[in-house]
């Protein structure tokens, strides 16, 4: 799903490609496909947009109508992205709680902020490993630190993922 209630929806908008370009809100995908800019492909099922005198169909996907050259998309390196990725879970113990960012290799060391060096840790093994490397405090990343892709980190922050988007961002995988 990626809804809560039909106001709070997000759009997949598509290049004229059929690459994923960026999500949106419903409002602003509506108004696109208004002023002829996009064309819809997907439709969200069931939900309609209603004014006083017509019915429109929600949109899930749009494409562009014209080709717009997009400059190499990566992911923002930010305090917030790195939570999504590491899906708000302490990369030592996995829990929820008091969560703070850790280098694997501390700055103190010569580590850098980095997709590769930026982990989600909770204070207690952050504090436990302290200016340490993980090997050396006798700890284990759950999961190694990575760049996401683009369409990955679409695809993985499922709050906001459709059934719909899902072969437009496979597709998209390179």
């Amino acid at each position: 799903m990626c809804y809560i209630d039909s106001m709070n929806r997000r759009v997949l908008i598509l290049n004229a490609d059929y690459s994923p370009i960026m999500v949106s809100t419903v409002q602003r995908a509506f108004i696109l496909m208004y002023l002829n800019k996009t064309e819809l492909v997907e439709k969200a099922n069931g939900f309609k947009i209603r004014s006083v005198s017509s019915q429109f169909p929600m949109p899930a996907v749009i494409k562009l109508n014209n080709y717009v050259n997009v400059p190499y998309k990566k992911v923002a390196l930010t305090r917030q992205n790195i939570f999504k990725r590491d899906q708000f879970k302490c990369q030592y113990c996995e829990r929820k709680e008091q969560l703070t960012l850790d280098h694997v290799v501390p700055k103190a060391r010569g580590g850098k902020a980095s997709w590769e060096n930026l982990i989600t840790a909770c204070s207690r093994c952050n504090s436990h490993k302290g200016d340490r490397t993980p090997k050396d405090a006798g700890m284990s990343l759950v999961n190694q630190p990575i760049r996401p892709s683009y369409n990955s980190f679409i695809k993985n922050n499922s709050g906001f993922v459709c059934d719909e988007w899902l072969p437009y961002l496979e597709a998209g995988r390179k």
